[in-house]
C-alpha cells in the first residue's frame, strides 16, 4: 500500500537506488543521511575556494570554474552564459552573495543559485533547477531535475524527485516529494507537538514508522493551495489536491480533494 512505486515513477530515476528494498516509503528517510553523503562525496569542492560567501558571480562549465569575462543572457530560461563569443551549453550559475557552507554540495547542469541562497551539505542539486533568493537548504537534501527551491523556502532531510516546485515561503522537513507543486506558504510539519513517534493509520491497520521526525509523502501530481499545512506523517497518493488554507493529516488515496470536511464526488475525485 505504501511502497514507493504507488507514489512515484522511479524507473531509471537518478535516486532510484535509495528506494530499493523499502517496503514503506517513509523507510527511505532513515537511509537518507548515509545515501546523501555518499551520493555527493567528492563533488565540486573547488567552488568555494575556502570561502563561505561567494564574492563574485561564478560559472561552472564542465570542469571549469569561470569568474570573469562572461556574459549572462537572462532573456532565456535557463539563462545562457556566453564566454569568448560562444554559448556554454549546460553551464550553471552561482550568483555573488550565495552562501555555500560546506564542500559536499553538487550542482548539476543549467542550475542557477541566486544571491542570498544558503546551502549546507550534503546536498545534491539536479540539472535545470533553480535555487532562488533566500532559499535555505540545511543538509541531507536531494533535489532532482527541473525543480524550484523558491524564495524563503526551507528544506532539510528531504527528497525532491524532479519537477518538484516549492516556489514561495514553503517549509519541507523530513519529506519525500514527487512531481508536485506547493502553493505559497505551504508547510510540511515534521515534528509532533508531543514529540512522540509518528504512527500511520490506514484501512484499519496501524503502521509504526519508528520516526520522531517525519513530514509528508506527496505522490506525483499533488497540488497544495496557498497557506496549507500538513501534520507530521501526512501521506498523499497521486493527484491529491489540498485547497488553500487547508490542513491535512493522515493518509489520502489518489485523486482525493481535501476541502473543509465535506465528502463529495466530482469527476472521479473524492472530497475529504
Amino acid at each position: 500500500m505504501f511502497n514507493p512505486e504507488n507514489f512515484f515513477s522511479l524507473q531509471e530515476h537518478l535516486f532510484a537506488s535509495l528506494f530499493t528494498g523499502s517496503e514503506h516509503t517513509w523507510d527511505v528517510l532513515k537511509k537518507l543521511p548515509d545515501f546523501c553523503r555518499e551520493f555527493v562525496q567528492g563533488n565540486v569542492t573547488k567552488i568555494r575556494n575556502g570561502q563561505i560567501l561567494i564574492p563574485q558571480t561564478t560559472i561552472l562549465f564542465e570542469d571549469k570554474v569561470i569568474t570573469d569575462s562572461f556574459i549572462i543572457d537572462t532573456a532565456h530560461k535557463p539563462p545562457q552564459v556566453i564566454f569568448d563569443g560562444e554559448i556554454l551549453e549546460g553551464a550553471s550559475i552561482i550568483y555573488a552573495g550565495a552562501v555555500l557552507m560546506s564542500d559536499d554540495i553538487y550542482l548539476g547542469k543549467n542550475t542557477v543559485v541566486e544571491p542570498g541562497a544558503y546551502i549546507n551539505g550534503p546536498a545534491y542539486i539536479g540539472d535545470f533547477t533553480e535555487v532562488r533568493h533566500g532559499a535555505y537548504i540545511r543538509g541531507n537534501v536531494l533535489v532532482g531535475e527541473s525543480c524550484v527551491v523558491g524564495h524563503a523556502t526551507e528544506i532539510k532531510s528531504s527528497v525532491l524527485l524532479g519537477d518538484s516546485k516549492a516556489g514561495h515561503f514553503a517549509y519541507i522537513g523530513d519529506s519525500i516529494l514527487g512531481k508536485v507543486n506547493l502553493g505559497a506558504g505551504t508547510k510540511l510539519a515534521n515534528l509532533k507537538i508531543t514529540g512522540s513517534l509518528i504512527v500511520i493509520t490506514a484501512a484499519g491497520k496501524t503502521y509504526h514508522t519508528g520516526l520522531k521526525k517525519f513530514g509528508a509523502i506527496l505522490g506525483d501530481g499533488v497540488e497544495t493551495g496557498c497557506n496549507s499545512v500538513t501534520a507530521p506523517g501526512t501521506i498523499m497518493g497521486k493527484d491529491v489536491l489540498l485547497y488553500p488554507n487547508g490542513t491535512a493529516r493522515g493518509y489520502y488515496p489518489p485523486k482525493t480533494i481535501i476541502k473543509f470536511k465535506q465528502i463529495q464526488q466530482s469527476q472521479g475525485y473524492e472530497f475529504a
